[in-house]
């Protein structure tokens, strides 16, 4: 709950950006569009709405191009299937050369303000659910005094009105002395109710554009759309952004329901149907029933209606076609599909507070590999990037490409950062201890690069960043493009289930430009640290990693193991990760990694046990 609220909360600003670009561009295209697209197209805005109550995470345009590129590159035929064997014990234990050691950070703050706005949200939900069970119990008795309709006059043009739209599903029709205006409701079972005063008094001209203009409604399902408006008005009771959206939308369904009884009237009627507007809104007022599609509404929309009928008007006299109208709309229909489309994945509650980094791989070959026997009950993935065959391989596309924590693993590219302003040096890297105390003995000491790389001590690199300063440390991150650049200094460990995320296929690409030097740094300080991560070292073999572990509330909720290995007939670059409730450390990314590279036979000796 705690985490939903956050997400939700970040969710909705997001949104209140959307929604207002979407309602000046659908202002801009006014006139360009039918009363029927210009309602249409608040559907896809709906379908957006629903994204952060999904329970799974929605795909995204780039990775929907990503896997069609797959499919380009390569069949079914070529995905490869890795059977689980026993893993490689050496490489495992070369891996726990350097200490999985990861503090645990503290979620409580994060998870009361999450917890109090999620309970704030409910609350509303809880008062705006009451609201509308007295208005459903309001209704009700106004659906316990109505009759069904008598006046023969009436009935038989109702029956014309069913017989002009050619509507053969029978619709109850009732009147009642407590209704204000003439509406339609219920999703089901729908119903048609008319004011008793309206039957009675209103001319035989005036019930028939009623009658038109409630049945376009059910024609359209304009009832069950008024049931997903009121649906979203309670999800999002806290966003006025969303509720004047609703609001426009209510308003463009009258519109375009107008416009639909207009093609059903000759030239001649629409001054008189515009009167019969003019006459409910003067002589009843708009019955307050939320789930109830009606005919009256407020002054400020009867308005848009009357404009709306004097350019119809004006359209139908001038036989202007709207057919280039049709076409603009599906155009902008279209457009606002993909946009909505590829911005959901933003909105997830399920991933807002992590980013989505767009792959570009059109120049690569991608092959999907099934992993899952090695994952277990763990979410993540795992990548592979044969450099000398520039081939990837990557069990789950999804989690590839989504950031999280980086943890330890960012501690490589931190002690660059050091050697390239001089803090450090190949040659002396050696920082004093200040006598604080830490849980592990290996921390309590002074450290060098090496040692503090293989025990994953956290103050060697938090002191590295106190000297370079945050500035420069924002400028390094940028200069080499470290996932999403979002370096926070009200924490000093950053990189630690905080602010600086970093997908695996961004880790394997950066250790690419580290290996081949694009960073354009020293090549000494390269070598210094591609030294620091040696795991081991023989004639046919080499070995570089870093582990990672994300520790929250003294849970290992994020685990990394990432680096290349060198062999005779290629280097191969690696990233593993793995997500969970408990568990999920460097140390069992690392035996996956182990099992994973020994069954693709990437392996081709056995390190000494």
């Amino acid at each position: 709950m705690a985490e939903f609220g956050i997400r939700f909360f970040v969710s909705n600003l997001l949104l209140c950006v959307l929604t207002g670009i979407f309602l000046t561009a659908k202002r801009a295209l006014n006139n360009r569009l039918t009363s029927r697209m210009q309602f249409n197209l608040w559907f896809p805005f709906l379908g957006l709405l629903t994204v952060p109550f999904l329970p799974f995470r929605p795909i995204g345009l780039s990775r929907l191009f990503l896997w069609f590129d797959q499919l380009n590159s390569s069949s079914l035929s070529n995905a490869k299937s890795v059977v689980t064997t026993p893993a490689n014990s050496g490489i495992f234990a070369a891996a726990n050369t350097i200490d999985d050691l990861a503090l645990s950070v503290s979620s409580r703050l994060p998870s009361v303000v999450g917890l109090n706005l999620c309970r704030i949200w409910l609350l509303g939900v809880f008062f705006m659910l009451f609201f509308l069970k007295k208005s459903a119990a309001r209704f009700n008795r106004v659906k316990k005094s109505a009759l069904p309709l008598q006046n023969k006059t009436a009935r038989d043009i109702y029956n014309s009105c069913l017989s002009e739209l050619r509507i053969t599903k029978h619709i109850p029709i009732y009147t009642t002395a407590f209704l204000q205006s003439p509406l339609i409701t219920g999703v089901p079972r729908p119903r048609i109710f008319l004011p008793i005063r309206f039957v009675s008094d209103g001319t035989a001209a005036d019930l028939r554009f009623a009658l038109l203009h409630e049945l376009q409604h059910y024609r359209h399902k304009d009832p069950f759309v008024n049931f997903l408006i009121n649906v979203f008005s309670v999800l999002y009771w806290c966003n006025p952004f969303v509720w004047y959206a609703l609001c426009e939308m209510q308003n463009d369904r009258e519109i375009a329901c107008d416009a639909a009884v207009l093609d059903c009237l000759s030239k001649s009627e629409f001054t008189a149907y515009g009167n019969t507007l003019i006459t409910l809104a003067e002589r009843f007022s708009p019955t307050a029933f939320p789930f109830a599609a009606k005919m009256c509404g407020s002054r400020k929309q009867l308005r848009r209606r009357i404009l709306q009928i004097v350019t119809y008007q004006m359209q139908r006299k001038s036989q202007a076609s709207p057919s280039w109208k049709t076409g603009t709309g599906i155009a902008a229909f279209c457009v606002v599909v993909v946009l909505f489309w590829g911005l959901a994945p933003a909105l997830s509650t399920n991933a807002a507070v992590q980013d989505d980094y767009q792959w570009n791989v059109s120049s690569d070959k991608i092959f999907t590999i099934n992993l899952s026997a090695y994952f277990e009950d763990y979410e993540g993935s795992f990548v592979l990037y044969d450099r000398e065959n520039n081939t990837w391989y990557v069990y789950d596309m999804e989690h590839a490409a989504l950031r999280t924590s980086p943890d330890s693993t960012y501690k490589i590219y931190d002690a660059l950062f050091g050697l390239e302003e001089g803090i450090i040096s190949p040659e002396d890297s050696l920082l004093a201890w200040d006598k604080t105390t830490y849980p592990f003995a290996a921390w309590n000491d002074n450290q060098d690069l090496y040692s503090a790389m293989q025990h994953s001590v956290n103050w060697y690199f938090e002191e590295l960043d106190e000297r370079l300063g945050a500035p420069a440390v924002r400028d390094y991150v940028h200069a080499i493009g470290y996932g999403n650049e979002c370096v926070r200094f009200g924490n000093r460990a950053y990189w630690l289930q905080s602010s600086l995320k970093i997908s695996p296929v961004e880790q394997v690409q950066l250790l690419t430009d580290l290996y081949d030097n694009r960073f354009g740094f020293h090549a000494e300080n390269i070598a210094a640290v591609k030294q620091s991560i040696r795991l081991f070292s023989s004639e046919n073999m080499q070995i570089y990693g870093k582990t990672g572990t994300g520790r929250v509330d003294g849970q290992d909720v994020n685990g990394w193991f990432i680096g290349y290995a060198q062999m005779q007939n290629g280097t191969y670059f690696f990233a593993a990760n793995i997500q969970g409730g408990a568990d999920a450390n460097g140390t069992n990314a690392a035996g996956i990694t182990a099992s994973v590279l020994s069954d693709m036979n990437i392996l081709t000796m056995d390190f000494p046990e």
